[in-house]
């Protein structure tokens, strides 16, 4: 008999952090499978994170029963948990129903009826919070004062409201993707793994020029101590092995002290945490006393906003945000119509006084309850004049339940 013939293309090499497997291994454990085809289907890091901390909780609160044996009650069960006793919003309902399902078809191979009758939340649409434009130059105004030589605060603030990028792809912005003669930054792995170009204000390109110095400089002091490269994507690593030292790949915003690479285990140069400049973005509200529910991702809402009210048209918008839908970025035109400047309040029309308040000035030092008076009102129909007094909270008429503090410290 003649030899099998062999194959076209020689096996891969084993990584060092990943060896091959004998045929005959002990399967690998019920969270690192779950690891491994999550990372079959290329989802992203966070993804992964998430889908981990649900499953392990689901795992805690049937007090580690493995999911196999579990079906429809237990799912239901633990999602009933988290809507009445965590109190946890739509998108983490789902979340949490995504990460069960997916271990029960992606993992564990089951693709049972009562999967699909399984309840899911109601999508909830709300407003999204916008900053006025004196708001926004407050907010950059506090984060300039909180400027480091490693963490320039205010440039990553001017960068998302200038280009209406999220915050980590801003974070993530490296020097190839800066394009000085045509004024564009191109968006790498957006939402969705997606790329789009967006503009590059003027008014950034002397504080860019500046920060890819101080860029160059970490970069110059890795390559002296020989500290290995920063993160690609994908296997472009080893399709160029010489990438993650170039300077055209590193970050434009580089951490100040090297990390280690959660998944190869290398030490290596991050780029900024994302918690950072959110903690600095918090401090920064505080002190231009800007009283809303803002977040970094706020700059982006603002920065649609403002394009809107210029006059620019929603496809525009649409095509610098990267939604997939004209349907998501409808939401700001929300935002437009219900504004003070949109609709006029027919009261307003009336052209009366403004109400004053019929109760005088609460005495420091002194209850309001106490301070405020008794008044007599005659009430047509009877014509005997009766009195009306403050209404009293009434005593509380419930018992206080056990909760499951203990069961979600747990389940965390």
């Amino acid at each position: 008999m003649s030899a099998p013939p062999s194959p076209p293309f020689p096996p891969f090499p084993p990584s060092p952090g990943h060896p091959v497997a004998p045929p005959h291994a002990t399967p690998p454990r019920l969270l690192d499978a779950l690891r491994e085809q999550i990372r079959y289907l290329h989802y992203s890091l966070r993804t992964e994170h998430a889908y981990v901390h649900w499953v392990r909780a689901y795992i805690h609160f049937h007090e580690l029963r493995h999911p196999a044996e579990l079906s429809r009650a237990e799912v239901e069960a633990f999602l009933t948990w988290l809507a009445n006793d965590r109190q946890v919003s739509a998108g983490t309902h789902r979340q949490a129903l995504s990460a069960l399902l997916f271990l029960y078809q992606k993992v564990l191979r089951q693709n049972l009826p009562w999967m699909a009758d399984i309840g899911r939340p109601r999508t909830e649409r709300r407003l999204p919070v916008v900053l006025s434009v004196d708001e926004v130059a407050a907010v950059l105004r506090q984060l300039d004062a909180q400027n480091l030589p490693a963490a320039p605060y205010g440039l990553m603030g001017r960068l998302l409201y200038g280009t209406g990028m999220r915050l980590l792809e801003g974070l993530r912005l490296r020097v190839k993707d800066i394009d000085f003669d045509r004024r564009a930054l191109v968006v790498r792995e957006g939402k969705g793994v997606k790329d789009r170009v967006v503009m590059l204000p003027a008014a950034l390109e002397a504080p860019l020029r500046a920060q890819l110095q101080q860029a160059h400089a970490v970069w110059a002091a890795d390559r002296a101590q020989g500290l290995a490269g920063v993160h690609l994507p994908g296997a472009l690593a080893r399709k160029y092995p010489r990438a993650p030292e170039s300077w055209s790949w590193h970050w434009v915003f580089p951490q100040a002290q090297p990390s280690v690479d959660p998944r190869s285990g290398e030490q290596r140069r991050h780029h900024f945490l994302e918690g950072n400049f959110q903690r600095a973005f918090k401090l920064a509200l505080a002190a231009a006393q800007v009283h809303k529910a803002a977040s970094p991702h706020t700059l982006r809402h603002s920065f649609a906003t403002h394009l809107l009210q210029s006059g620019y048209d929603i496809r525009t918008v649409q095509e610098l945000l990267g939604h997939a839908d004209v349907s998501t970025t409808m939401i700001y035109t929300h935002v437009l119509r219900l504004g003070g400047g949109a609709v006029r309040s027919p009261l307003d029309s009336l052209g009366m006084a403004p109400v004053s308040s019929p109760l005088p000035a609460p005495t420091p030092g002194q209850p309001a309850a106490a301070q405020a008076p008794d008044f007599q009102f005659r009430y047509p129909a009877k014509g005997a004049p009766a009195i009306v007094r403050r209404v009293r909270e009434p005593a509380p008429c419930y018992r206080a339940t056990p909760n499951c503090t203990a069961a979600a410290t747990a389940a965390s």
